[in-house]
């Protein structure tokens, strides 16, 4: 449920600043990196990894997660989506690279969060 919650907040913000407020795929995609990561952090520590440690290094390791999820993801959705997609305009490119960017940003930052950044010690 949480993933659920945090994944249809970020894209809602993602999908708002890029068709209604006519932001670029960048900043776009980075408001759901940021705005959603926050979200995230705080219920996948506290609900889904039940993490209770005070470290701060868990911060930091979550930080580095995510921002490495989100180059990797949103680096990579755009050039393919790109070529897979060419006849179809840049806008709609855009929306189709930012849904997959989402789903591949999901899947690693799931992994990522669960074997790294709130591994139990």
């Amino acid at each position: 449920m949480v993933g659920i919650a945090n994944t249809i907040f970020g894209m809602a913000i993602m999908f708002l600043f890029y068709n209604l407020f006519h932001f670029n795929y960048w900043v776009s995609s980075a408001s759901n990196y940021i705005f959603g990561s926050i979200l995230s952090y705080f219920l996948n520590k506290y609900f889904t990894f039940q993490n209770k440690s005070k470290d701060k290094r868990i911060i930091v390791r979550f930080v580095i997660n995510i921002t490495i999820c989100y180059l990797i993801a949103y680096g990579a959705a755009q050039p393919v989506i790109k070529v897979l997609f060419s006849s179809f305009s840049q806008g709609t490119q855009d929306n189709i690279a930012m849904l997959s960017g989402t789903i591949l940003f999901v899947g690693l930052n799931y992994l990522g969060q669960r074997f790294w950044a709130f591994k139990k010690e």
